[in-house]
């Protein structure tokens, strides 16, 4: 039985070290390739409750069709690993978008998205995105992480 709880708990440790919750404020520039192209400068915020899952929401003001519009899209993302403090962490996610302008009609998409974020473990870093829906989208910009005050610096 002592062995048993100490077994648990040596697993208990290592786990909770990489199942850290976060949540991180984003600026950076996108840019979506369609036959109505968007472009503009992007505001995120996201929330990691612990694991590997991250939920994002973004939204864009630009040029979309020679016109100011708005985009906006929500994901549910999969970080490989979320804990590294150095390095980058590769990340895929899905999700929703929407596309409009006063001008035009808006359109919804369904979006996938393949990205990368400089040390996701660290208090912030950079990140680049490539994604699909309603065209190729290409994001670049900075994270800024809060983590549990546990959390190594």
């Amino acid at each position: 039985m002592v062995a048993a709880t100490g077994l648990a708990v040596g697993v208990a440790v290592p786990v909770r070290a990489q199942a850290v919750s976060a949540t991180e404020i984003g600026a950076g520039a996108t840019v979506v390739l369609a036959h109505r192209g968007f472009w503009g400068p992007e505001l995120g915020v996201a929330r990691r409750s612990g694991g590997s899952g991250r939920f994002a929401f973004a939204a864009a003001c630009g040029d979309y069709g020679r016109a100011l519009g708005i985009r906006l899209a929500a994901t549910a993302q999969f970080l490989l690993r979320p804990g590294e403090r150095s390095g980058v962490g590769p990340y895929g996610g899905l999700g929703l978008a929407f596309v409009g302008s006063g001008g035009a009609r808006g359109a919804s998409y369904l979006t996938a998205l393949l990205g990368v974020d400089q040390g996701p473990g660290a208090r912030g870093g950079w990140y680049a995105e490539l994604g699909l829906g309603g065209g190729v989208r290409l994001a670049m910009g900075r994270r800024f992480r809060r983590f549990p005050s546990w959390w190594p610096h």
